[in-house]
């Protein structure tokens, strides 16, 4: 057997995985999201990349999706959810402190690719998925891919597994507003959770560690899931309202102090919350860039109703230098609105910019863009895109035409 097949076998990885390498066409693809996706940035924990390395995400993808299989973005698997992208799967992974001979409960299924991911790295998996049809397709797959460690569940997540109980750690891929009560009583004392907290489009990552009987808590990235099938997402006491879309933190005036970081915003790159010379309030969000293609922006999602809503209008302050475009002829600088419909299926875009042209003093922007009549939530996109230079913002501010 090759050198390296045993080295991941010794690794834990399932053999059937381990001997699909030699002729696994996608093994560069994966690669490559590793080094450029993963450990540029920020992600070191060795095990964790080796398994993002292993594991198959092509197959944990509808056939349809699979040639975006390894670029680091979310894709629709169906039933209004998504497979996570690689970099929060191994984000939280690693936050998670994976050991051999943990015993790891994971809240929200969905594809099976996170659980596929942690098979390697701990003892024993249990997984449970609350939306039936996905839940029998992922166990197939996982028994079919040989994860024998990985016990999967139909049921409500948010009650955990209390016949399993206690477990080392718990990693919850669905948004709730609050810890459920019966996972910080399945987490042994000692252990640690990962758990995005907050309203439907405003999230963040908290870790929890179990000290005592009660949990200390540490928050860390801003974050967007998918909301949660079941009793606990309809009994939100804040609910998202799609007559009245807005921007979270406009002006950047909210931090995450532990992370650096503006609150409301997620998947922020290469970007840095600036305190003196802001035209409006404290501080300003700088972006800045120096290799053509790589990601250098930020994103915020909202609740959009097409059928209540015909256009959004957005002002904002923006200065740029030495603005170059990227390798494509995408990757230039310039905000743009990613609709989706009631299904969660994109529709469409709207694209402001691109902002080519350096701008050395502050100036107001503004613009008006028509929303789909179809349209139940958006996704905005704003920064670099690719292209180089540097690129300043702050102070925006939404308002709505009804229709």
């Amino acid at each position: 057997m090759p050198r390296f097949l045993i080295l991941l076998l010794l690794l834990g990885l399932p053999a059937q995985i381990v001997h699909a390498q030699g002729r696994d066409s996608y093994a560069e693809a994966r690669a490559n999201m590793v080094d450029e996706a993963l450990a540029s940035e920020g992600v070191t924990n060795a095990r964790v990349l080796e398994s993002m390395r292993i594991v198959p995400r092509h197959l944990f993808v509808r056939p349809d999706l699979r040639p975006y299989a390894y670029f680091d973005q979310a894709l629709d698997i169906g039933f209004k959810q998504t497979i996570s992208p690689p970099f929060i799967v191994a984000y939280m992974t690693e936050v998670l402190d994976p050991q051999p001979e943990d015993r790891v409960l994971e809240i929200g299924t969905g594809s099976g690719y996170q659980a596929a991911v942690l098979s390697g790295l701990v003892k024993d998996v249990y997984t449970i998925e609350i939306v039936e049809p996905l839940g029998k397709r992922s166990a197939d797959l996982l028994e079919r891919l040989g994860y024998a460690n990985v016990h999967t569940k139909i049921g409500d997540g948010y009650l955990g597994w209390p016949d399993a109980a206690p477990f080392d750690k718990i990693i919850v891929t669905c948004s709730p507003e609050d810890v459920p009560a019966p996972l910080i009583e399945q987490l042994k004392e000692g252990g640690r959770m990962i758990i995005p907290l907050g309203e439907r489009y405003q999230q963040v990552f908290h870790l929890f560690e179990k000290r005592d009987g009660k949990l200390e808590k540490t928050r860390l990235l801003p974050t967007l899931f998918v909301p949660m099938t079941g009793k606990m997402e309809q009994l939100r006491e804040v609910l998202p309202d799609g007559a009245h879309p807005g921007i979270v933190n406009g002006g950047f005036e909210l931090t995450i102090s532990d992370e650096g970081l503006a609150e409301g915003w997620h998947y922020q790159r290469r970007s840095t919350l600036v305190q003196e010379g802001a035209p409006e309030g404290s501080q300003f969000i700088e972006f800045q860039n120096d290799v053509a293609g790589r990601t250098a922006h930020m994103l915020q999602g909202m609740a959009i109703d097409g059928t209540k809503v015909a256009r959004l209008s957005l002002s904002w302050y923006m200065r740029s230098d030495e603005i170059r475009q990227g390798l494509a002829a995408s990757e230039q600088p310039g905000l743009i609105i990613h609709f989706f419909d009631a299904r969660r299926l994109p529709i469409g875009t709207a694209a402001i910019g691109p902002w080519l042209a350096d701008q050395p003093d502050w100036k107001r922007m503004s613009q008006t863009v028509d929303i789909p009549r179809t349209a139940r939530e958006a996704i905005i996109q704003v920064g670099l895109n690719g292209a180089t230079g540097t690129l300043a913002l702050d102070g925006f501010q939404t308002s709505v035409t009804a229709r």
